[in-house]
């Protein structure tokens, strides 16, 4: 099954971008996943091809119109598709690696690039749009935070990446920071690599792996052992 990807956006130019390089560019050439750009402003009625007006209330910026995303969306997500409807927005609920793995196991996704202010709630009721945000800071549109998440997808799709372990043993995936890695030279300006990686003992070095992991999240991210009530709490 391939993975399907449409995107909504103001600026189709802005893909495949990075996606079109490095593993998802020849994912994406070997079609194992496809997408499709779409232009918000084919949807607009008047000569102008407008899609935003002023919010209701007053106030500062423009609205993105829940009529031309409307049209824009049951052109791109007909009836019957299964695929998620996602909404790139600042006040959207965290992307975790977990969600990412749900994603990559589906059949796609339909994602909507916001722009100026924000989009008419309408919209996001009528369409079913599930909001979600790459972190607590603002882009100028939702269309690098698109990027950002299909990069995430991409990858965990089978056959992407050429180690699946790879993908098993990195940050988030088992509620930790990764540990450090190192590989040659021997010594780099007078630090060498830690004994115990060099010491064949994959009992030892297992051990020594999770040991920093747990030592990194909590120095750095002590947030993500709220989820992990057997680790000590520092």
């Amino acid at each position: 099954m391939t993975f399907k990807a449409s995107v909504l956006t103001l600026y189709p130019e802005m893909f495949p971008g990075a996606l079109g390089l490095s593993l998802a560019g020849r994912a994406l050439e070997a079609g194992t996943w496809s997408l499709e750009a779409v232009q918000i402003r084919d949807f607009a009625t008047d000569k102008h091809r407008t899609v935003d007006d002023t919010p209701a209330g007053g106030g500062a910026g423009m609205v993105m119109r829940a009529d031309v995303l409307a049209r824009a969306i049951d052109h791109a997500s007909p009836p019957g598709d299964a695929r998620p409807r996602l909404l790139m927005s600042p006040r959207g609920k965290p992307l975790t690696q977990a969600r990412v793995r749900e994603l990559a196991a589906g059949p796609g996704a339909v994602i909507l690039c916001g722009r100026f202010e924000g989009v008419d709630q309408r919209l996001i009721e009528a369409r079913g749009l599930e909001e979600v945000s790459i972190g607590d800071f603002i882009l100028s549109g939702g269309e690098p935070a698109a990027l950002v998440l299909l990069d995430a997808v991409v990858r965990l799709l089978p056959g992407v990446m050429g180690n699946a372990v790879s993908g098993e043993e990195e940050s988030f995936e088992n509620g930790l920071l990764e540990h450090p890695h190192y590989t040659r030279p021997q010594e780099f300006e007078g630090h060498a690599i830690p004994e115990v990686l060099t010491s064949g003992n994959h009992a030892r070095i297992a051990k020594w792996r999770r040991s920093e992991s747990e030592r990194l999240t909590a120095e750095r991210r002590p947030d993500l052992l709220a989820a992990l009530p057997d680790l000590p709490r520092k």
